[in-house]
């Protein structure tokens, strides 16, 4: 289908490329938010992005050719997967705490909490 809409694909592979991404972190976030929802440990959240780097190295084969198995791809995205994966639970841990244990605690930020005095 190249040449048939663009003379290059390489403009539409990088929107490719940024969709991709963009549904990377968001499921990161929700991933995230899911382990916090259930109440669950930090570590739930470190077992998720686990499988979604996995998943988000084949989307990366499959969809750009990229390498099957390769560690250093595999730990960009571990680490960037983290990282939307840990705001997702802080944000919505700090929710809970703030709203369900109101009396006890206050909001100090978006991630964070502490005790009222």
């Amino acid at each position: 289908m190249q040449g048939l809409f663009f003379e290059q694909d390489t403009g539409v592979r990088l929107v490719i490329r940024g969709i991709v991404m963009l549904i990377g972190f968001w499921t990161a976030w929700r991933a995230g938010r899911a382990a916090a929802e259930g109440w669950s440990n930090y570590p739930l959240v470190i077992a998720y992005t686990v499988l979604l780097a996995a998943a988000m190295q084949f989307l990366h084969h499959a969809l750009f050719d990229g390498p099957v198995l390769s560690a250093f791809y595999y730990s960009i995205d571990f680490v960037l997967l983290l990282i939307f994966a840990t705001a997702g639970y802080r944000y919505r841990r700090t929710n809970q705490m703030v709203n369900n244990y109101y009396w006890l605690y206050e909001k100090t930020s978006a991630f964070s909490w502490k005790e009222k005095h």
